[in-house]
């Protein structure tokens, strides 16, 4: 006499869906949050820096001075454009060349100025100034 057994049950299934339902539901309120933190209003205008005395002194050299006429002025003096790069090359090379423009000046004149063929292989840093408050 034999006896069958009931075949055997295959291993359990592991069903994912929810695994991967609560993985995008925790993805989505991560990034429901973290969104409402960087809406916060922040002010459109950015607030520039006023210089009202200019200690030549104390800042680095070579410094270019742009004025808001557009005058140049290469540590205190005035120089053309054009001959920008005949003043630069009588310096200890190599030069790193600090440029310094009026707070009103419109982004194109510091484009111009960094197209001056002076500036082609040479290092630039722009200048700013702190606001001194008045005592």
């Amino acid at each position: 006499m034999s006896v069958s057994l009931p075949p055997r049950p295959h291993g359990a299934q592991i069903d994912v869906s929810l695994a991967i339902v609560n993985i995008v539901l925790l993805l989505i309120f991560f990034f429901l949050v973290t969104g409402q933190i960087t809406t916060e209003e922040v002010g459109d205008e950015v607030e520039l820096p006023i210089s009202r005395e200019l200690p030549l002194d104390q800042l680095p050299r070579p410094l270019l001075l742009v004025t808001a006429q557009g005058d140049w002025m290469l540590d205190g003096t005035e120089v053309a454009p054009d001959l920008l790069e005949v003043a630069l090359d009588g310096l200890a090379q190599p030069v790193t060349l600090h440029i310094l423009l009026d707070r009103g000046a419109p982004a194109d004149q510091l484009i111009a100025v960094l197209q001056n063929p002076a500036m082609a292989e040479r290092s630039v840093r722009l200048v700013t100034l702190k606001e001194r408050s008045e005592e």
